[in-house]
Formats: structure tokens, C-alpha cells, sequence
């Protein structure tokens, strides 16, 4: 693991700041999102922009698992309720999430972010920026680019300053750090590199283009077996070169058909449903090899060697190998709180079954965002879009494995100034060693102080108190009273106790060096955790034999608004009270109990 990387590890288990895992093409972002899913300590959820981004990263995307429109979001603008029909297991989900990954932040709108905040905050009663979840942000700004059409920039541009992620309201309202990874795996040519980074980052000068035009070959035409694919700016530019390739080929074409099952929306269709496919048909692989053989990987180019209505075989170009390819499932899954290990996890919704393949003489620089090629021709002078070049040229190992269809002109090297402008100051939140440690503290501190605040228990228990004096004065005096009497202790008993205990065991943080094993601090932790389980026990018995009726509808529906609410309160405050007083603080462990408490899951007694 490189220095980097290791901040990076340290940022999302040890706090809850968020984070933008940057990095140029390369350099292991994608790997290093897989061992965060892996091994984490945390609960994580990981969606992307795109379905094709939502594969690579095997998560879902925004769109799907927030259920928002695709029309901008403006701020400040109460999203529909009717649009979040949200089951009651997607609720427990979002509440219990520890950390949200967005992949390819790069092509993530603003207002698409805000949009997920306003989700965030709303399903987890938390009006904390994202409801107080930890955002990982991984990409590339100098990669692909949010879709921002005119018409709808025309009304986002009154609030944001750019289109990109940086500009959402809600995360300039954050402490974000950033970190960028360095080593590049993908190329090891040092003057390919620099060639990649200065048109990265905008310095393309006589220099860089006279390199990369010294690749232009006119009237180039590559052998079969050297596997070219060739990279476009537009979907029909690439549909055309590959329908009129197939037909070139001589023999008969053999159809597959794909076998859907449950709910898989054509959108994310990760090959053709119905693949056409001939001998000597250049393919790529879409698909990591799921067999024990690992044979192939998403990326890999081959030709049909073999053919038959039952199959074909792929002769790899990079090894020679024939591959008898089998059919392959992709599964269309959502986020669930596991019944069993009370993890989240994944539920399929939908599989599509098909050979894992689709013809590759052309693709688009879109839909190559992640791969890796040896031999590739690259057709932008087209680019149309901020970081489209850059892309293409990136997916090359080697600058002599690169053929340019045509020159390549100053102007198909697009790069926004707004994110030059934001690069000149990223370097400000990259954390030192001393701020991760403070960050670290600080995390620490603020779960603790959650668990001993009793003001959104006071909020809950005002609401049923005003609805009942207002409404049930004559009908239950004597449970009025009983409410009023209690308000009173709920201030003294748990609130001013509170504010006085956090004095007590935030001098012990901060003035610890081992505050997360000091013994001090843990006899304190655990004391306060069982008074204020005993103190909070008397509004509890209160809550529960609190039972009122009405004919009013209005009434009715505002009661069973509030009054479920503060039952929750009180038992989950109570619930994790009881947990610290028999097991004191260790904070992974808190963590996955209040994921727990929170997604509605009972905690036995201690």
C-alpha cells in the first residue's frame, strides 16, 4: 500500500470526514475501491453517474438507488414525497449507512449531489450535510465531464458556480480532505506519462501534439491479429464501423439471445440482448472472467475463432490462448440490511444472462472510461467535451500502441478552466499527519457526544406534549400532567447533566494520548451511560402507557406522526445507553450497534 493510499485507508475508518480520492488514469483507484468493499470496518454503499460506471464499480447507481428524476435539482426545493416510495428496507438501509462511495465523481452534477443530500437528510432525520454520512468521492477531474445541457444550465447556473461535484452547496458546507494517488500503474513509460499529464492538465504544447501526431498513420490498416480497437466521440460513429466490419466477414452470422430474469432496465444492459457474431468478428470482453480458469478480463480483446449455434471460441490476442466462452450473468442488485448477519449487503433484483462479449472494432471514449488497451486507434479529432481526449489517449499502455485516425488538433484537447481553478487550491485539503490525528480526535468526540445528547429526545417529547395539551386537556389531564412534569426533568435529570458531563470526558480526549484505550475515560463513559439509562427509563415508562384516541382525522395523522417518533428516540437512546454501560466505548463496535438501533434492529439487554 503506497503513502497515499494509506491516508486514504486512514481517512475513511479512523473519521468521518469526507473524501476526494483523486488520481490520474491508472493509478489504482478502481482496486482500491474493491479492498474498500472488501475489508472495511464501516457500512458502505457504492453507486456511480452511469449504469457502465455502476458495473465497473459493482455498485448501483444514484439515480436508481436514491429514486431521483434526471431533472435538475433545484436548491432548496422540496423534492416530491410521492417520488421517495421508499420500502421499509431501503429506510433502514439509508439510516444505517456508515459511508456512501460515489465512483466516476467526475461526471456527478452538483445538483445531483445536493440531490442526494437532500435525500440523506431527510430519511435519516439529520439535518448534517448528507445526514451526517461519511462521502467518499473517487475520479478523475480530469476525466470525463457532467452533461450539463443548455437549457438546463440555464437554470442551474442562477445556484452553481460550475457544473461539476465541487460546486454542490452541500459539500462546500463540509471539511473534505483530498488525496491524490500518484503511482501509475497502467503506463510505466515515462515519456508517454508526461505526455499524458500535460494534456491532463492542460500544457499541451507544440511539443506534446508533435509526439502524439508522430502516431498519426495514414490510411492505417491493422492486421486481425494485432486486435486494434478503435476509440470514437459519438455512438453512431462506432455502431457504424462495427456493423459495417461484421458484414465485411465472410461465413454465416449466428445470433444470441440474452436471458433476462426479474427487473434488469435496458439501460444497463452491460453487452447487445441480441448478439450477432461471425467467424474472424473482433470482440471485446465486458466481463471479468467468473470461472475458476480466469481466462479473460473486462477490457480483452480476441477474435471469434470458432463458432456454432451453441457457442464460440475466442482466440486472445494479447496470449494466443483459445477461450471456449461460456454465458455469463450480471446481476441488477439493491442495498439491504442482511436478516442474518445484520450487515448490508446485496439483493438481486434482476439478472441478464449473455455471452460475455461485444463486437469491438469501435467504441466510445464514454464507454472505455476504465479499461486498459495495447493496441488502440484513437479517432477524437471530433471531441466535442472536457476530458474526451484525455481519456482516449489514457487507455493506451504505450505511445506505439496508439494510432491516431487523423491529426490531432489544439482544439479536440478540451479542459475547463474551472477545474484548472479548483486544482490550484486542492493541494489546501490534503491533511498532514497531525490533522488526520485531530480529525481522528475529533470523530471520536462527536460519536461520543451523540450518544449523550438528549435534545432531539427533547424536541420529540415537545411535539407529543403540545399536540396533547392542545388537542386532549379534557380527555387526559392527568397525562398532561404527567408530561409537564417531566419536561421538567428530562432538562435537569438528562439535558443540564449532559452539558456537564461532556465537560468531564472531552478534557480526557483531548488531553489523552491513548484516549481511545485510557481506563479513566472508559470508568466515566461507562457510569454516564448507566445513569442516563436510568434517568431515561422514567420517560420511557411514561411513552408506553401513553394511549390516546380521536375522531379527528387531522388530529389523528398528526399524533401518529409525533408520537411514533419519540418512541423511537427513547428506545434507541435507551438501547445504546445500555450497550456502553455493559461494554464501554470502542468506537467500531458502537458504530455497528447504532447502525443497528437505528435500521430498527433490536439490541438484547445487558
Amino acid at each position: 500500500m503506497t503513502e497515499q493510499t494509506q491516508l486514504a485507508w486512514d481517512i475513511i475508518e479512523t473519521t468521518n470526514t469526507n473524501l476526494f480520492l483523486t488520481g490520474k488514469a491508472g493509478t489504482g483507484k478502481t482496486t482500491f475501491l474493491r479492498r474498500l468493499k472488501e475489508e472495511s470496518s464501516k457500512r458502505i454503499v457504492v453507486v456511480a453517474p452511469t449504469g457502465i460506471a455502476a458495473i465497473n464499480a459493482e455498485g448501483v447507481t444514484i439515480h436508481s438507488f436514491f429514486q431521483l428524476s434526471f431533472a435538475p435539482f433545484i436548491p432548496n426545493y422540496n423534492l416530491k414525497e410521492q417520488q421517495f416510495r421508499f420500502s421499509k428496507q431501503k429506510i433502514n438501509v439509508i439510516r444505517s449507512i456508515d459511508t456512501l462511495v460515489i465512483d466516476e465523481i467526475s461526471m456527478v452534477r452538483a445538483d445531483l449531489l445536493d440531490a442526494v443530500d437532500s435525500v440523506l437528510r431527510r430519511f435519516r432525520k439529520n439535518n448534517l450535510p448528507f445526514g451526517g454520512v461519511q462521502m467518499v468521492m473517487i475520479g478523475d477531474l480530469g476525466q470525463l465531464a457532467p452533461v450539463a445541457k443548455d437549457d438546463e444550465w440555464q437554470m442551474l447556473s442562477r445556484y452553481y458556480a460550475t457544473p461539476y461535484f465541487f460546486s454542490s452547496l452541500a459539500l462546500q458546507r463540509t471539511r473534505y480532505a483530498i488525496v491524490e494517488l500518484t503511482k501509475v500503474y497502467r503506463q510505466s513509460d515515462k515519456r508517454f506519462l508526461d505526455i499524458l499529464n500535460k494534456v491532463r492538465e492542460n500544457r499541451a504544447d507544440a511539443a506534446v501534439l508533435s509526439a502524439l501526431n508522430s502516431r498519426y498513420i495514414p490510411d492505417f490498416k491493422p492486421r486481425k491479429d494485432d486486435g486494434y480497437i478503435r476509440l470514437t466521440t459519438h455512438n453512431w460513429q462506432a455502431q457504424r464501423i462495427n456493423d459495417h466490419e461484421l458484414e465485411l466477414l465472410p461465413g454465416k452470422s449466428y445470433t444470441y439471445t440474452a436471458t433476462i430474469e426479474g427487473k434488469y432496465p435496458e439501460m444497463l444492459f452491460p453487452t447487445d440482448e441480441t448478439l450477432t457474431l461471425k467467424t474472424g468478428a473482433q470482440v471485446m470482453f465486458v466481463k471479468n472472467d467468473s470461472s475458476a480458469d480466469k481466462a479473460y478480463y473486462n477490457g480483452m480483446i480476441g477474435t471469434i475463432a470458432e463458432i456454432d449455434a451453441e457457442g464460440f471460441t475466442v482466440t486472445a490476442k494479447d496470449t494466443g490462448e483459445n477461450i471456449r466462452v461460456q454465458p455469463e450473468q450480471w446481476d441488477n442488485t439493491r442495498y439491504v440490511l442482511n436478516e442474518k448477519t445484520n450487515e448490508i449487503s446485496e439483493e438481486v433484483e434482476g439478472t441478464f444472462t449473455q455471452f460475455p462479449v461485444k463486437t469491438a472494432w469501435a467504441i466510445t471514449v464514454h464507454k472505455s472510461q476504465g479499461l486498459t488497451f495495447d493496441h488502440a486507434i484513437i479517432d477524437v479529432q471530433r471531441a466535442f467535451t472536457h476530458g474526451q481526449t484525455y481519456v482516449a489517449l489514457s487507455r493506451c499502455r504505450t505511445l506505439e500502441g496508439m494510432v491516431l485516425s487523423a491529426p490531432l488538433p489544439q482544439t479536440a484537447i478540451i479542459r475547463d478552466e474551472a477545474v484548472d481553478e479548483y486544482a490550484t487550491h486542492a493541494i489546501e485539503h490534503t491533511p498532514s499527519e497531525g490533522q488526520i490525528e485531530q480529525l481522528q480526535r475529533d470523530y471520536y468526540l462527536s460519536v461520543v457526544s451523540e450518544l449523550f445528547d438528549f435534545r432531539p429526545l427533547m424536541d420529540a417529547f415537545n411535539r407529543v406534549l403540545d399536540l396533547l395539551d392542545g388537542h386532549f386537556r379534557r380527555s387526559f389531564p392527568k397525562l398532561i400532567a404527567e408530561y409537564k412534569a417531566r419536561t421538567g426533568t428530562i432538562k435537569t435529570e438528562l439535558m443540564d447533566v449532559a452539558e456537564r458531563f461532556k465537560l468531564q470526558y472531552s478534557q480526557i480526549v483531548i488531553a489523552s494520548a491513548d484516549y481511545q484505550t485510557n481506563a479513566l475515560l472508559q470508568e466515566r463513559l461507562k457510569k454516564g451511560a448507566d445513569y442516563f439509562a436510568r434517568k431515561i427509563t422514567d420517560v420511557e415508562e411514561l411513552v408506553k402507557k401513553t394511549s390516546v384516541k380521536t375522531e379527528n382525522k387531522d388530529v389523528k395523522k398528526r399524533y401518529n406522526d409525533v408520537f411514533p417518533a419519540l418512541k423511537e428516540v427513547v428506545m434507541q437512546k435507551r438501547a445504546l445507553l445500555n450497550c456502553v454501560k455493559a461494554d464501554g466505548f470502542t468506537l467500531h463496535s458502537y458504530l455497528r450497534q447504532r447502525a443497528l438501533v437505528l435500521a430498527g434492529k433490536t439490541i438484547s439487554e445487558k
